[in-house]
């Protein structure tokens, strides 16, 4: 006869263990201090053996019974019900310790160790702040693409759709190497292409007429912080290298022979070699007494160990009263020299796009690229450092021809 909750209820504990049986194989142990103890007879391979289901009532009648019926089936399919309950419980332990949140804190570690400290700060804020609150105590093998797309809503509702890209490729990478670790079988990143509009470009501000470049030049030279601040805001527009570039700039990279500055790209991890004007060499050259013997020509304020701050030069441009936001940025002063060097100057684009750094089409090769244009840029360099020192001092330009093809 089957068991009933009414009967469950009613019974009562006695000096010794007894059973209530219900169907199946399904039993209920009386325990003399009142316990009430779910188990399951069941046989497998000829041999007789029993798995626990629970205590009552924290695992009703009816739970018992579903139990039940799911190890039968197992039995059915030649699986044993306590077998498949270890290894679930293996995989819920593995699961618990490959959660979103360890891989991509491990996944950091590995991955952007060789990365500057603010790139490796920005991962780590999208990170803890847009993903790991919705789904860093998920498993990796539980992420799906909905999943990754609602961690990016907020960012979507205020309209920061450049971070919502950024976030979920952070994601994707993430996940991309959960798969290759052997902790997760696919990555859903992938599948939330289009899903997400497409960022506004805003080209980072910058000045482009001439009287405005020459009161900023004029106010760099007037600028009154510390020798490394000073010495590197008067070196970026003469070099127009991208600023976090510049403030790694080392002795060691540093040619006084061939007057060139070398150093790899931090985006290509390729070699760009970078003339140096009369004027950036005096410049130079004024660091030498504070930080020649040190690794970096702009070093930290706090260490020489470290280069200068990542936001020193923006923090000058601000201390002299310009908007960084809609006037000028370090950054800037890379559009500054591509603008007035085409139009005011007559620069070759295809020479100064080298200089800046960018991919130029080489017949070639690319193994040659390094050196592309050398000679006709190291013209260039003194050209536009002189053209710098003739407008701040106020003097009229005239439009040079174009450089030889």
């Amino acid at each position: 006869m089957a068991l009933s909750d009414t009967a469950i209820r009613n019974a009562k504990p006695s000096e010794k263990p007894y059973k209530l049986y219900d169907e199946k194989g399904l039993y209920l142990i009386m325990n003399p201090h009142g316990g009430k103890w779910w188990r399951l007879k069941y046989s497998l391979d000829g041999k007789e053996k029993t798995i626990s289901l629970g205590t009552y009532p924290d695992v009703s009648l009816a739970q018992a019974r579903s139990k039940r019926d799911l190890a039968r089936q197992q039995v059915a399919e030649q699986i044993n019900p306590s077998e498949a309950r270890k290894q679930q419980k293996q995989r819920a332990k593995l699961e618990a310790l490959n959660t979103f949140a360890a891989v991509a804190n491990d996944w950091h570690a590995l991955h952007t160790k060789n990365k500057s400290e603010s790139h490796q700060r920005k991962v780590k804020s999208w990170l803890e702040t847009h993903l790991f609150p919705s789904i860093g105590t998920k498993p990796v093998t539980s992420i799906t693409a909905p999943m990754l797309l609602e961690a990016t809503s907020q960012l979507q509702r205020e309209h920061k759709l450049d971070t919502a890209h950024r976030v979920i490729q952070v994601a994707g990478q993430v996940l991309r190497y959960a798969v290759q670790k052997g902790l997760a079988t696919y990555n859903p990143a992938p599948d939330l292409k289009g899903a997400i509009p497409p960022p506004v470009v805003k080209n980072m501000a910058a000045m482009i007429e001439v009287k405005d470049v020459a009161k900023l030049l004029r106010s760099i030279d007037a600028y009154q912080g510390t020798l490394t601040v000073q010495c590197a805001l008067k070196l970026a527009p003469l070099l127009f290298q991208r600023i976090g570039e510049l403030r790694h700039m080392k002795w060691a990279d540093l040619d006084f022979e061939k007057n060139e500055w070398r150093y790899l790209v931090t985006k290509t991890k390729t070699l760009h070699i970078v003339p140096l004007a009369r004027q950036a060499l005096e410049i130079i050259e004024t660091m030498r007494p504070y930080s020649g013997r040190s690794t970096f020509v702009f070093p930290g304020a706090r260490t020489h160990e470290r280069p200068m701050s990542d936001n020193a030069i923006n923090a000058a441009l601000r201390n002299m009263g310009y908007d960084t936001q809609t006037e000028i940025t370090g950054h800037g002063f890379r559009a500054i020299a591509q603008t007035l060097g085409e139009q005011e100057l007559g620069f070759q684009p295809k020479h100064i796009e080298r200089q800046l750094a960018h991919s130029v089409a080489n017949p070639l090769g690319t193994a040659y690229e390094r050196a592309q244009f050398l000679e006709d840029r190291k013209v260039l360099m003194q050209r536009w450092a002189d053209y710098l020192d003739e407008i701040k001092a106020g003097a009229k330009v005239h439009v040079l021809t174009s450089m030889s093809a």
